[in-house]
């Protein structure tokens, strides 16, 4: 028979070593002929016990113990668990058993119990010619020790003296042993453990500095503090992969140890490393099982690290780079060639997704390209990030997907300029602040945020929606009512949780009407004033730290604090339209309207004649398309100038023709 892994060559070499063992028994006992030994004692073998202790250490005299061999799998497991000769002997003496069944019978007969098959603590350190009072022999049987506190053997009947206690060698390693890596262990296949093979660097990619100085570490504790979940933990596991060692990714649900355990036994089995993302609340007893285990173990988690955790284990601390360093070219390799005529960086720049999510977001395209029949467009790559990337804003704030683009918006050149250049910003800043080293100290995030100021109606809040659009992102506009508390602190607190949502997930944040909370701060003359300015400095210090895409609006710039006004990056101001603007605007709204003849004369009046602006240009031209479907025809000169007079009125302007036609 083959032995490829040198187990069954140790094995026949044990069953000779017992066999001789047997031998030196039988020669001095007695009773060694009985057919009935081992089912009950005899007058004769209890006075040959009470006679005086038989050291088992003489038995062993003599016999040489066989060598373990670095090539063979005891001789690798001894070296990955750190195994001393004589525990490798003692687990060979233990395995026995489960790989070959005659060394039952040997093993009852030297058990003295023909029901007690296993090896026992002192039958073990008997073949191993090892005397069980040696305390130094005994100790390799604490928990504590490399073969207990490794997984490697366990001790059963806790209720017999440590002597005569059965020991096992759980399944797993005897398969593993055995050359059976084909399977994890049964506990791990349910509690979110998931083996990723090794794949060389050929098929890796380039890995980033962080995956490439994690992956030639060897034998390392990293807790890897990242802002969005799992970004640079795809990368780490990457680089991993890419220098051939196979990764054990686990994700638990919460702290279980026995699971920590088992896992880490089948990393030290497979020479894999260990990744864990993200890590359960509170996990201390998870960390300190797996931190200084001999080998790569990755932690991955939003919070700090707590020295607690670990006290007596090298824990080493570092923060996930927030760009998106091997991002682009996993977009690239898992869309392959695209037949579409947009730029694949550009439009995939706005999303700061883990390799997970990429692949995720990518397969989804595909399938949406299948479903419409097209080739994959920029429209069905963004939209499958944005479903993949869905912040939990939705209680606080309301959604916008946006439907608008920079064709829908109407100003003058310098701030429809700054608009682009506000999207340009949000595209290239990992480049321009993390690449380029353009971002200030102090710890100063890669946020991007930006003040619209002007009048109601001057297209604030559809300024911030052409941004979501053209970046491909949803717009979420913060419910104030949910975020200011009577309670003093709650309103930062609320502020928080949207502040790391949005710093972790793609999308760009609206606070409309902004001097709500972001107001000058005043002098104190009572405790209002002063809780009123403690919210104010914690926007301050949050915008500084702010990673993600947000918008100011206000009606009224003088009440922004100086202070927010150093901290934005754009300031646009939206100016009242003068006539032409509003004719471009008479015509953006009703664009999609059926007009009679001569309505673009009576538009161009009206601009000139009535002084709105576009919010209430908007609301004139829905009126206008009301009455006309109340009359089922097309939208008349009259309906113009009915909408536009209805907005005069409702603005408690004058209005010289009060007369409104609806009339069928």
């Amino acid at each position: 028979m083959s032995d490829p892994h040198g187990v069954i060559e140790l094995i026949v070499s044990l069953r000779a070593r017992v066999a001789a063992l047997v031998e030196l028994r039988s020669a001095c006992d007695p009773t060694a002929g009985d057919p009935m030994r081992g089912l009950f004692l005899t007058g004769e073998t209890v006075r040959r016990i009470a006679a005086g202790p038989v050291h088992e250490v003489e038995y062993g005299a003599g016999l040489e113990l066989p060598d373990l061999g670095r090539g063979d799998r005891l001789g690798s497991l001894a070296e990955a668990f750190g195994l001393s000769p004589l525990d490798a002997h003692i687990l060979l003496a233990a395995l026995a058993p489960d790989v070959e069944r005659g060394f039952e019978g040997l093993y009852g007969y030297l058990n003295d119990d023909v029901g007690r098959r296993r090896a026992t603590m002192a039958l073990a350190l008997d073949l191993a010619a090892a005397d069980p009072f040696d305390a130094a022999a005994r100790d390799r049987f604490h928990p504590a020790a490399p073969l207990r506190s490794g997984g490697l053997l366990e001790i059963e009947e806790e209720d017999r003296p440590l002597p005569g206690r059965a020991l096992r060698v759980p399944e797993r390693v005897v398969a593993h042993l055995l050359g059976d890596d084909s399977r994890l262990d049964a506990r791990l296949s349910g509690a979110g453990v998931e083996l990723l093979p090794a794949v060389g660097t050929d098929r890796a990619g380039a890995p980033t500095p962080l995956g490439a100085r994690v992956a030639a570490a060897g034998s390392v504790t990293v807790h890897l503090r990242e802002r969005v979940p799992g970004a640079a933990t795809d990368a780490v596991v990457a680089a991993l992969l890419g220098a051939g060692r196979p990764v054990l990714r686990y994700r638990p649900e919460s702290v279980d140890t026995v699971v920590a355990r088992v896992l880490l036994r089948e990393a030290r089995l497979r020479g894999a490393a260990v990744v864990v993302e993200p890590l359960p609340p509170q996990p201390g007893p998870l960390v300190r099982v797996l931190a200084g285990s001999g080998t790569t173990v990755v932690l991955a988690g939003a919070d700090a690290p707590d020295p607690g955790w670990a006290p007596d284990a090298e824990l080493l601390a570092l923060d996930a780079p927030t760009d998106r360093a091997g991002t682009g070219d996993l977009w690239q390799r898992e869309l392959g060639s695209l037949e579409g005529d947009f730029d694949l960086d550009e439009a995939t720049a706005p999303y700061r997704l883990s390799g997970d999510q990429v692949r995720r977001a990518a397969r989804t395209a595909q399938a949406l390209a299948v479903f419409e029949g097209t080739a994959v467009t920029r429209a069905q790559v963004q939209r499958s990030a944005r479903l993949v990337s869905a912040p939990l804003l939705d209680s606080r704030a309301r959604r916008i997907r946006p439907a608008v683009g920079f064709a829908d918006i109407v100003l003058p050149e310098e701030p429809l300029g700054l608009l682009h250049e506000l999207t340009g910003r949000a595209r290239h800043r990992d480049r321009v602040l993390g690449e380029w080293r353009l971002r200030t100290g102090g710890g100063r995030g890669r946020g991007v945020v930006a003040l619209f100021a002007g009048e109601s109606g001057t297209g604030k809040t559809l300024g911030a929606e052409v941004v979501a659009g053209e970046l491909g992102l949803d717009l979420y506009v913060v419910d104030l009512s949910a975020v200011v508390d009577k309670y003093v602190g709650e309103t930062e607190k609320n502020l928080e949780r949207i502040f790391v949502e949005v710093d972790r997930t793609d999308c760009v944040l609206l606070f409309d009407e902004a001097d709500a909370v972001f107001g000058k701060r005043s002098e104190v003359k009572s405790s209002h004033d002063r809780y009123a300015n403690l919210e104010s400095a914690y926007l301050l210090q949050r915008l500084e730290a702010f990673d993600g895409i947000a918008v100011l609006t206000t009606n009224l710039r003088a009440n922004i604090d100086d202070a927010f006004t150093r901290r934005l990056d754009l300031v646009v101001d939206f100016p009242f339209p003068d006539p032409g603007q509003r004719v471009s605007l008479w015509h953006s709204c009703l664009t999609g309207t059926p007009k009679a003849e001569c309505v673009d004369e009576e538009i161009t009046r009206c601009a000139d004649e009535f002084e709105l602006a576009g919010g209430a240009i908007r609301s004139a031209a829905v009126t206008a398309g009301y009455l006309a479907a109340a009359r089922g025809s097309a939208v008349t000169g009259a309906d113009v100038r009915a909408g536009a007079r209805r907005e005069y009125q409702k603005a408690g302007r004058l209005v010289l023709d009060a007369g409104v036609p609806w009339a069928p």
